[in-house]
């Protein structure tokens, strides 16, 4: 037996226990004739004695253990004189009576410890040594935490799990498929799916009723921020449902993990309509962890003769701000960085206008020139401004304006601190459009999949006003990132064909896309819809990580490779042979 206890579970309630240990060695410490090892597992540390008196050979062996040496101790439990009540085996440790190695290691190429010396590339490549570290370990097995408590509020709502494949046949999602060539049929190809979408549609036709998969997809998108290649789905579809039934469903599921994760009692979602989100927070995704909402001006501006306002107002755009509370006092220097920070080229912003309401009762603008005191004050009520605030305005196309100034909120709040973080902000937001107005082309363009139903109450506009018809479409938002998407589904044809031709599908094009799925839905398909939670982020959030790569096992760099196993890689001439392929 390598042990009868773990490194995590020994407390002052064994003293006098014989006990068996096996881990790993964190460090060593030698003292007035008495080694120190603490061993180290999954589950905690424990510290180990050695005593020279006792044991001079024992004691010498000790001494020689090297970081990360595989090692088995017997000895008896006991009381520590110089206790750590930061760990759970704080109070005790094992008086060593034989020590057995069972390997020896090298030096790692990095400290083993939540404080390494690592850096990320390094530690990717030996990724096997960073998930010994406590950071990264415990958040693998709040992974495992997750999908347990995931698949226990699931089964107990009558939902089946049901696995689909991971060859598939190539079809339009938005992003480039991975191909996987065949051998036995020579210029064919599988795709990876980049979701089970259509498959657990057709799930729903086969009266499978209630489907979820924790499930690997595939994009190969290009390289940029923390996305991966390939990322895990909660992947969720279900008969016989309104909208309602899916927001019951999914936000109790939210509200069992988080009790079952953090033992946190998450209130119910509140939900908010994307046009509310996009005019108030500049964004689909809001976090309310603080206030500083966006305030339109265009109705409430006085009369001037500032070009800026008028021009964007006549050219149909938007003038509106935020009211940094607080931030009267910023230097010029803080005002010239947020103003590079919404000039930045997916910003694109001209500049920011500044109005400060100061201690001293004063107030000054960067507009002097254009506004008196009194006409200040009046913008300054609309953003209920007082003593130490600074406004802050933009003027321009609408889009570009709420763009920026949402993300001119998100950075006011890491600046200042606005931003509590222990506080949670779990929401849905709802409907959205259909249909979306490109402000350059006017053109009318699909905002989602072909299969996404329209609002019932809208499809008297589906033909003549498109931009107003609203899609049964949601998100759910945890601190501002999204972690869920989904919709209900069309199952009526009729309504099927209005969208494909709004999408200038012709029969053939529908038929080379998504015959099979067409097919099915002629033998009667119920009223179904679904959605899917990104787990990869969501334990992101939880664990309090700041990448994905931080949550999962065996990551990508953000370049794409695998340093670990040196992946991707060119194959030999034979294997192309085999599969018909030549490299250009």
């Amino acid at each position: 037996m390598y042990r009868t206890h773990t490194c995590g579970e020994l407390n002052i309630s064994k003293v006098g226990e014989s006990v068996t240990l096996s881990g790993w060695v964190q460090k060593t410490r030698a003292l007035g004739g008495m080694t120190f090892v603490d061993l180290r597992d999954r589950y905690g540390i424990t510290q180990l004695v050695f005593n020279n008196d006792t044991d001079v050979a024992l004691c010498d062996r000790a001494n020689k253990l090297g970081r990360e040496f595989v090692i088995q101790v017997k000895g008896a439990v006991i009381e520590r004189t110089s206790k750590n009540l930061n760990i759970p085996t704080g109070e005790i440790e094992i008086n060593v009576n034989e020590l057995n190695i069972i390997s020896e290691s090298e030096t790692p190429p990095f400290i083993i410890e939540n404080a390494t010396d690592g850096s990320e590339e390094l530690r990717l490549k030996y990724r096997y040594l960073d998930i010994r570290r406590p950071e990264l370990k415990d958040r693998l097995i709040m992974r495992a935490k997750f999908n347990n408590a995931v698949r226990e509020y699931l089964d107990a709502k009558n939902f089946l799990e049901i696995e689909t494949p991971n060859l598939i046949k190539s079809t339009p999602e938005g992003a480039r498929d991975f191909l996987v060539p065949s051998r036995l049929m020579h210029g064919s190809f599988y795709a990876l799916p980049q979701s089970p979408q259509i498959l657990k549609q057709l799930l729903m036709v086969a009266g499978m009723d209630r489907y979820y998969q924790i499930v690997r997809c595939f994009r190969d998108e290009d390289f940029r921020g923390d996305r991966q290649p390939e990322f895990t789905q909660v992947d969720c579809e279900m008969s016989f449902i309104h909208q309602e039934d899916i927001f019951e469903t999914f936000g109790g599921m939210m509200k069992h993990v988080f009790k079952k994760i953090k033992n946190y009692d998450l209130p119910d979602l509140p939900r908010i309509k994307y046009d509310d989100a996009i005019r108030l927070y500049g964004s689909d995704k809001p976090d309310l962890r603080f206030d500083c909402k966006i305030v339109d001006l265009n109705t409430v501006l006085p009369k001037s003769e500032f070009g800026v306002f008028n021009n964007a107002i006549e050219n149909g755009g938007l003038v509106a701000g935020l009211n940094a509370t607080g931030c009267a006092a910023y230097t010029r220097k803080q005002f010239d960085e947020l103003v590079e920070f919404v000039k930045e080229s997916h910003r694109g912003l001209g500049g920011l206008i500044s109005i400060r309401f100061n201690e001293d009762g004063t107030v000054k603008s960067s507009v002097d020139k254009f506004f008196n005191e009194e006409q200040l004050r009046e913008i300054g009520k609309a953003f209920n401004a007082q003593k130490g605030d600074l406004l802050l305005l933009a003027a321009d196309k609408t889009s570009k304006v709420r763009k920026s100034l949402g993300d001119l909120r998100l950075e006011l709040g890491k600046r200042n601190k606005w931003i509590d973080q222990n506080a949670w902000s779990v929401l849905w937001v709802v409907d959205f459009p259909l249909f979306e107005k490109d402000e350059e082309s006017g053109e009318i363009t699909f905002a989602h999949h072909p299969f996404c139903s329209p609002h019932p109450d809208d499809m008297q506009y589906f033909d003549t006003d498109p931009v107003r018809v609203r899609a049964q479409t949601y998100d759910m938002v945890m601190n501002g990132n999204e972690i869920l998407s989904g919709s209900v589904r069309i199952h009526q044809k009729d309504i099927q064909e209005k969208v494909f031709n709004r999408l200038g599908l012709t029969p053939e094009d529908r038929e080379k896309k998504f015959g099979f799925l067409l097919n099915a839905f002629r033998f009667g398909a119920p009223p179904h819809g679904g959605c899917a939670f990104g787990v990869d982020r969501m334990i992101m959030l939880l664990s309090g990580g700041e990448t994905i790569r931080d949550v999962i096992a065996f990551p990508k760099t953000s370049g794409g490779r695998d340093l670990m196993m040196d992946a991707p890689t060119v194959v030999d001439k034979k294997q192309l042979d085999e599969l018909g392929i030549a490299v250009k």
